[in-house]
């Protein structure tokens, strides 16, 4: 994609998909980086704690920017708003031009993150990196559900796109929000 059009002027949406791509290339090499000194475990550990970091933050904000979670009394109607909310952490952290995501609400107490395209996968493929990989992707959900103030009875992947599946499904069992006003 170029960053210029025809007549020369920057096309600034080319140009930010451009500095994602590059700063992922950036951290696929730097995990590499990491993993050829000090281990693929070392380098899995520091990735999942980097992400989660970052994630609480994307959290805190959402939470900050939509208030309080809400205690309707409604259960379905709140798990909708708080999906919407992962939905939202999502987009923050990785735009739709880096992933292909979808959230929804299973049961009373279960929210599904369905991911069929995985720019991380992708750039860590690219950089040589992928054997011995572990996605972070529960530790993200860790810290998105701090940052807006819930508590996750269990967080897992059930498929993964690093495995070879056809996409990543991804399991938040919600075990308690934190009361009105706590979050962020």
């Amino acid at each position: 994609m170029s960053t210029r059009t025809d007549d020369g002027t920057v096309n600034h949406r080319a140009a930010t998909v451009e500095a994602y791509r590059l700063w992922w290339q950036h951290d696929a090499h730097w995990y590499q980086g990491v993993a050829a000194r000090f281990g693929q475990e070392t380098a899995n550990e520091i990735n999942a704690e980097a992400l989660r970091k970052v994630a609480l933050h994307v959290g805190q904000r959402v939470a900050r920017l939509a208030g309080p979670l809400p205690d309707s009394g409604d259960v379905r109607k709140d798990l909708e708003e708080l999906r919407r909310r992962y939905d939202d952490c999502g987009d923050r952290m990785f735009p739709p031009e880096l992933r292909n995501a979808s959230t929804e609400v299973e049961d009373d107490d279960l929210i599904v993150l369905t991911l069929k395209r995985n720019f991380a996968i992708t750039m860590v493929r690219m950089a040589g990196s992928l054997e011995g990989y572990r996605c972070p992707c529960t530790a993200i959900h860790a810290g998105w559900s701090e940052g807006l103030g819930v508590t996750l009875a269990e967080n897992r992947a059930e498929s993964c796109l690093r495995e070879g599946d056809k996409a990543c499904r991804l399991l938040m069992r919600i075990a308690a929000p934190a009361p009105a006003g706590t979050e962020g």
